[in-house]
């Protein structure tokens, strides 16, 4: 590993017959005043320092003791984020694997958002608050943060408050578990506790039935059966757009060969794959249990093994991207007169409400739509009045028998041919 001047690489044997990697800082750049942590690097080579010894984690360490020794002497470095501050919290967050693996592709750019957004606040002292030391951020200096980020120039925001909380949270957890010198040991998350204030959260959209299928087939007269495609797919088969346009549904999922009568849908936030029956035997007659949406499948022209992808002029294909269907769906939904709340993520949120008011159980939504906890389910319940019909026409049901039983119970007593008037001593 080359750097400039360069850090220790150390290679130690460890039983039995392994070998120890670890990235030390000489004491003579301690001295200087260098905290860039020494660490553990692992048993693996290539983990530790890539295929060809200049990658891995030893690289990423390397990159933080260029910038140190750069920055010590004065010269001037753009863009670097000093170790221990909370740019550089943020950049080693982004760096992280719990960053790789549970924050999708779609969700990233209002992740890079929020994370501008409380670097670029501006403190008393006049200078940002990404350069401030991490150890800086108080309890109430967390408090303060989250209040000035829920006054926006167009009013409040608290919803912004909330995600830079939730954000700035789990940050800080990832780094207090790698770097736990560079947090405060009594304090080591000043997130947690954060009283926020309380407000009443909007409904997302939900499309019907038939708005879905009023889009797909206006979408395949008008040359563009992947769009009615996609919002069959979200609404018939729950998968959640990014991954639908990402091509985690493809070709082979489709009828296989394996499963002749079903679609498999793989959800990559939960890691759940689903299938979904296309067709049952009742009374020895097949019936096609999705028609309607295998209609439109049919209707999509077979690109490449992902089922969604887009045709270039120079004969080639490649998924489309959020923003380049965004603008496709609203086109077309502005052109067959539909709500301009119609959108993919509505499409799915159509489905997840049809499936309640279908009246499923938590469990058989579940196993239609993937979601691994209750809490995670019930958060795409809409309080509409289809739903509500049911319930109410069962409590009614409900009032009615418990009125007959009360009004029996109140009857007066009625004599029986030779009983004395007194219910107990006829019995007896």
């Amino acid at each position: 590993m080359s750097v400039n001047p360069p850090g220790e690489f150390i290679a130690q044997p460890v039983p039995p017959g392994a070998t120890g990697f670890y990235f030390n800082i000489p004491t003579r750049y301690r001295e200087m005043g260098c905290e860039i942590p020494n660490e553990p690097l692992g048993n693996d080579y290539t983990v530790a320092c890539g295929v060809d010894g200049t990658g891995g984690r030893a690289a990423a360490l390397n990159g933080l003791f260029d910038e140190w020794w750069k920055l010590r002497p004065g010269e001037p470095v753009e863009s670097i984020a000093r170790y221990g501050t909370i740019d550089w919290l943020f950049r080693e967050y982004k760096a992280s694997k719990r960053y790789e693996k549970r924050v999708s592709a779609r969700t990233r750019p209002d992740y890079e958002r929020l994370m501008a957004l409380v670097c670029d606040l501006a403190t008393k002292q006049g200078d940002r608050v990404g350069q401030r030391p991490i150890k800086s951020i108080t309890p109430r200096a967390a408090d303060k943060i989250y209040e000035q980020v829920c006054v926006g120039p167009n009013g409040p925001r608290p919803r912004q408050g909330e995600k830079v909380v939730a954000l700035c949270r789990a940050a800080w957890r990832v780094i207090h578990r790698l770097y736990p010198d560079s947090v405060d040991r009594a304090v080591p998350n000043p997130w947690d506790g954060v009283t926020m204030d309380q407000r009443t959260k909007a409904t997302k959209a939900a499309v019907t039935r038939d708005e879905v299928y009023r889009f797909a087939h206006g979408a395949i007269e008008a040359g563009r059966p992947e769009a009615g495609a996609a919002a069959v797919i979200c609404f018939e088969f729950l998968q959640r757009p990014e991954n639908v346009l990402a091509g985690y549904l493809a070709w082979p999922d489709y009828r296989s060969k394996e499963y002749p009568t079903a679609l498999r849908i793989n959800h990559h936030k939960t890691g759940a794959v689903v299938w979904h029956p296309l067709e049952t035997v009742e009374d020895g007659v097949v019936v096609k249990l999705h028609a309607d949406a295998e209609a439109v499948l049919t209707r999509v022209p077979r690109r490449g093994i992902a089922m969604i992808l887009k045709h270039r002029q120079d004969g080639t294909t490649e998924p489309y991207t959020a923003m380049q269907m965004s603008k496709i769906v609203r086109k077309l939904r502005d052109r067959l007169g539909l709500p301009a709340t119609f959108t993919l993520d509505a499409c799915r949120h159509g489905g997840m409400t049809e499936l309640e008011e279908a009246e499923l159980t938590d469990g058989q939504g579940r196993a239609l739509s993937g979601h691994r906890t209750q809490r995670a389910y019930e958060g795409y319940a809409k309080r509409s009045l289809e739903r509500a019909l049911p319930a109410t026409l069962k409590r009614r049901a409900y009032a009615l028998r418990n009125a007959q039983g009360t009004s029996i119970q109140n009857d007066a007593d009625v004599g029986v041919q030779n009983d004395t008037g007194h219910a107990d001593i006829a019995i007896a």
